[in-house]
């Protein structure tokens, strides 16, 4: 599968973006789908994630303020991000995986199989 994400950009602090990560098939077949976030210098790290059934499961610092869904007709994700912060400013990505059943606050990176290209967003303070 491909998965091309988007909606990264430039927004003051505040603000309000959001990301799409549009699959090349069908992301039913994907018990579980992500978005992970990597600043300058740091290791990436896990936003939220989303099962089939729609379970959610959220890094604390984006709790509250930013919401993960997907819709399985239109082969997508999204994450709305809003009150972005300077702190949010970040290359995010999307990731999928046909295996991984329910969602979790420690989930590894390398568990996922499937990565799209990153999209960069900019929060100005």
């Amino acid at each position: 599968v491909q998965l091309q994400a988007c909606g990264g950009g430039l927004v003051q602090a505040g603000g309000s973006l959001r990301l799409s990560c549009a699959a090349s098939e069908s992301i039913y077949m994907y018990s579980l789908m992500g978005w992970y976030r990597q600043a300058p210098g740091k290791q990436r790290e896990l936003v939220a994630d989303i099962t089939t059934d729609g379970d959610t499961n959220y890094a604390e610092p984006v709790k509250g303020r930013f919401t993960i869904s997907r819709d399985n007709g239109r082969n997508t994700v999204y994450l709305q991000m809003n009150s972005l912060k300077a702190e949010d400013s970040a290359v995010y990505y999307c990731a999928a995986d046909r295996t991984i059943m329910t969602v979790s606050p420690s989930r590894d990176e390398n568990e996922y199989d499937y990565w799209g290209q990153g999209t960069l967003v900019t929060v100005s303070s």
